[in-house]
């Protein structure tokens, strides 16, 4: 399905929430900035730069600083891009070409690959979630698990599909609560959610995965990719019902944002999603190959990141996007980026599995 600029042009009154795609003044060195949505409207989101991969972290030239400011990589290219987590000041990336997970560290300005052997190798590492301690969570589509790595890098342990009788047909997506592991069973039609502590099955979201059509609107039908936000809700990027479907903690149906189609709010491949602290919603969809951003209240407030049809503003289109990955704490770090008076709030990564940017990263904030 092929989407149109004007058909994701919001209404003048979304606008005022939230803005910015237009290429303003270059910055003196012949760079043009992009802004979402089109002028005259203010300017609130910025593509700021990308980057594909990095060279040998440990030559004095192996800075990640290399790729973010768009110089060539010459070694350890992000091949395929899917999942992407933020945790201790390093963004992982689940790189489905490499069979690994890429780690950038956005202090140090370094990058390494994550490629363990073993019990612990990687098959197709799908998504990625880090906990409070450091560990990380990982789906892997090719061994069907969910593997838990500690902070240094160990197998700690795995949820198996076969497991316990769950019968998993395919682990996808995952995410985490204070004592929960949440992670979306995209051929068995739910959320599976397990004990933290023991690994053991607690419910599945719906609870009846294999009801009929009488228990929608509740029902998934391709659950790929799930976010939690501060209170606990879980929403689901349903792939092919094209809706994003928001239960509570517990799995009670609460509501749906969106719908199938090409209009503002509407959704044809609907993946990664995340919820930022002010509870606001981002959604990429891999057809429209757009990001789209949705208030508390699942309304509609700005689509960004579509071709422009302009070589200079095409460098923030996204190429099959994956994942999308939010972030207040490096706002620091990516603000030399920002047009001349344009205050990052919050950085927007997305992970790109075409074309040679990888991953793009764009800022949220507001013209001074």
């Amino acid at each position: 399905m092929c989407f149109r600029r004007a058909g994701f042009a919001i209404v003048s009154a979304a606008l005022t929430l939230l803005v910015g795609c237009a290429s303003g003044p270059g910055d003196g060195a012949g760079r043009k900035f992009v802004f979402f949505p089109s002028p005259p409207a203010a300017p609130r989101v910025q593509y700021l730069t990308g980057f594909s991969g990095g060279q040998d972290p440990d030559s004095a030239a192996g800075k990640f600083a290399v790729f973010v400011i768009g110089q060539e990589a010459a070694t350890v290219p992000i091949l395929k891009p899917y999942g992407l987590a933020l945790g201790s000041n390093q963004l992982y990336v689940c790189d489905t070409g490499a069979r690994a997970v890429d780690i950038l560290d956005l202090d140090q300005l370094t990058l390494r690959r994550f490629a363990p052997v073993g019990s612990g190798k990687l098959g197709v590492p799908i998504n990625v979630v880090l906990d409070a301690d450091g560990s990380r969570y990982v789906t892997d589509t090719a061994r069907n698990q969910v593997l838990h790595y500690g902070a240094e890098g160990p197998l700690l342990g795995l949820l198996d599909g076969t497991a316990a009788g769950t019968n998993v047909q395919r682990f996808t997506g995952v995410a985490l609560a204070a004592d929960r592991i949440y992670a979306t069973d995209v051929n068995g039609h739910c959320v599976r959610v397990y004990d933290k502590a023991s690994g053991g099955p607690l419910f599945t979201i719906p609870r009846d995965p294999l009801a009929d059509e009488a228990v929608e609107p509740g029902r998934l039908f391709m659950p790929v990719n799930l976010a939690l936000d501060g209170s606990g809700r879980v929403y689901v990027s349903d792939l092919a019902a094209c809706r994003v479907k928001v239960f509570d903690p517990e799995g009670k149906y609460l509501r749906t944002i969106g719908s199938q189609g090409d209009l503002p709010g509407q959704f044809a491949r609907p993946k990664g999603l995340a919820v930022d602290r002010a509870g606001r919603l981002f959604v990429v969809d891999a057809a429209s190959q757009t990001c789209q951003i949705f208030d508390a209240d699942g309304k509609i407030l700005l689509s960004f990141g579509e071709p422009a049809g302009n070589p200079e503003e095409d460098i923030a289109a996204l190429n099959l996007p994956a994942a999308v990955c939010l972030d207040c704490d490096h706002v620091a770090r990516f603000q030399k980026y920002a047009a001349p008076g344009f205050v990052l709030e919050e950085l927007i990564f997305i992970s790109n599995q075409l074309g040679a940017q990888k991953i793009s990263v764009f800022g949220l904030g507001r013209k001074e």
